[in-house]
């Protein structure tokens, strides 16, 4: 562990700035209020931030709809904010990552405003652009990922634009190398402000098939309820030439002393493009895939499959139960009435895999997804793709500081961007703080176990035969090996593997008992078992 770099096996904490702390009674978070709360992060053990988009946006996809990448939107605050929150999280050991969305800028960015003027201005390659059919239908069959045609006709420019996500997000042509350099000086333009690492948004979108192919059909058991869905995605993302790009992002930051990557992999083949775009040193350092945050059930397959996909594989993955964009991990993994023994047994088995994992906040007080009404929401996303459920808003409702003050101790404000729903309010910070059962002491618990323990930080790891309903995980490195025992059903079950003779077991807060005959476990209980070597 001495000798690996600060983010292998680390533990880093993501900020919605949104919805953290409101520091000026506006309603919304802002970098002043992540300043005022980074004690908390630092609190659990995590060894660093990533912090969402703070920088200049419309606000159509709440600041992935960039139109400055080299300043603050006004309602997070200054620059001045952000140098001042890079200090208290410097003071306090916690490194900072920051979101950069080069994939696509704000339809208000002056890039694409030039862009858009005419088809022979200084940027007019800046963006994906493409003749309309003899018919004047799009150039080819791609989706949305926020639903219908990829493609949005411009009038002045008489040509169809791509954006793989809103109709606001266009797309920037990033074979281009002017583009490239532009974002390159913005990268740079973070890096000389002190950030420590980029987590890089929808990392394997930056360019699509050059010959704007079709996209195939996919197979579906039945009807999905997005047309995005409908397609096999091989021409619009994870082109390789994505990669050359990447390569020229990793040679910047390699500049620096120890800063790093983190991809957003999003693919029909989540595991296999996550590898391939951390295999060797031209890649990302890191990357995380959706396997995990779209898992519909908390089983031991879905973290073995996680574990197997990297079993003597180069590279190193990046795990998390949940984010700003999927419903929240105890709901989505647990079901709507998870008791809090399952959600810890979950967050014990996601520190039972290799790799840099991600907690986001609120995964600590163990939050569900909120429930918001329709009218309530604000997501365009969520109200597109509307089926019943408040989608990516679900998980994206202000932090509870407080049980007892207004707008659960957020904001001084007497509205919030998001409601806060009730059931957060009796999970909040402070009532978690001192008590030992709480999901907020089992969080530290595994975070502090995995700091301890450079088997659990960095080692390899071997998926064992278990009984039903048990994930069992071997973690060697540097002469250690610590057994990962967690039972993820809600019937007692003992695991009768050999190799227990002189096991010790390491507190994690999840119940289970050596006896003679094997480990005993309650219902989503388990442990973690040093083991002689």
């Amino acid at each position: 562990m001495a000798t690996a770099p600060w983010w292998k096996g680390a533990v880093i904490y993501q900020i919605y700035p949104r919805s953290f702390f409101d520091s000026d009674a506006r309603g919304t978070g802002d970098l002043a209020g992540i300043t005022a709360k980074l004690a908390h992060v630092a609190g659990l053990g995590c060894d660093g931030v990533w912090l969402s988009p703070f920088f200049t946006s419309p606000m159509k996809d709440y600041g992935y709809d960039v139109s400055d990448y080299c300043d603050v939107d006004p309602s997070f605050g200054t620059l001045a904010d952000f140098d001042a929150l890079v200090a208290r999280a410097q003071a306090l050991g916690l490194k900072v990552i920051i979101d950069q969305v080069y994939s696509h800028t704000s339809n208000e960015h002056p890039w694409f405003l030039e862009s858009s003027a005419s088809k022979d201005n200084p940027k007019a390659d800046w963006y994906v652009w493409a003749e309309a059919k003899a018919d004047g239908t799009p150039p080819n069959n791609w989706q949305a990922s926020f639903g219908g045609p990829a493609w949005t006709w411009s009038p002045r420019r008489r040509q169809y634009y791509l954006h793989n996500f809103l109709t606001e997000q266009p797309d920037l042509n990033v074979r281009n190398p002017q583009v490239q350099d532009a974002l390159l000086e913005a990268a740079r333009f973070w890096l000389d402000r002190g950030v420590d690492g980029f987590r890089l948004d929808v990392a394997n979108y930056y360019v699509q098939d050059l010959g704007l192919r079709d996209n195939p059909p996919a197979a579906y058991d039945r009807i999905p309820s997005r047309t995005y869905q409908f397609q096999q995605h091989l021409y619009d993302k994870s082109r390789p030439e994505t990669l050359d790009f990447i390569a020229r992002l990793r040679a910047l930051t390699d500049q620096y002393s120890d800063q790093m990557m983190v991809g957003e992999i999003v693919d029909d083949d989540a595991l296999a493009r996550q590898i391939e775009y951390t295999d060797g040193p031209t890649k990302l350092h890191t990357a995380y895939s959706f396997h995990l945050l779209t898992g519909r059930k908390g089983t031991p397959r879905l973290f073995a499959e996680a574990a197997n996909a990297w079993r003597g594989v180069a590279g190193w993955p990046a795990w998390s139960l949940g984010n700003h964009d999927v419903p929240r991990y105890p709901t989505r993994l647990g079901g709507p009435d998870a008791p809090r023994e399952q959600v810890h047994a979950l967050l014990a088995a996601l520190f039972a895999l290799k790799g840099t994992l991600f907690l986001y906040q609120g995964d600590e007080l163990g939050l569900p997804q909120a429930r918001i009404r329709f009218e309530d929401l604000r997501d365009p996303f969520a109200r597109n793709d509307y089926t019943g459920d408040a989608g990516r808003d679900g998980a994206r409702t202000p932090f509870p500081w407080s049980s007892t003050a207004p707008m659960a101790g957020f904001t001084l404000a007497t509205q919030t961007w998001l409601p806060i729903d009730p059931a957060h309010v009796a999970l909040a910070a402070d009532i978690q703080l001192n008590d030992p059962a709480s999901s907020l002491a089992q969080t530290r618990r595994l975070i502090a176990l995995r700091k301890a323990h450079a088997a659990l930080a960095v080692g390899e790891t071997e998926v064992l035969a278990a009984p039903d309903g048990v994930l069992a995980v071997l973690r060697e490195a540097e002469g250690e090996r610590v057994l990962c025992l967690i039972n993820l059903g809600a019937a007692p079950v003992v695991w009768m593997g050999a190799g227990l003779a002189g096991a010790s077991v390491l507190e994690s807060g999840l119940a289970g008992r050596l006896e003679t005959d094997g480990f005993a476990m309650p219902g989503f209980g388990g442990g973690f078992l040093a083991l002689p070597v």
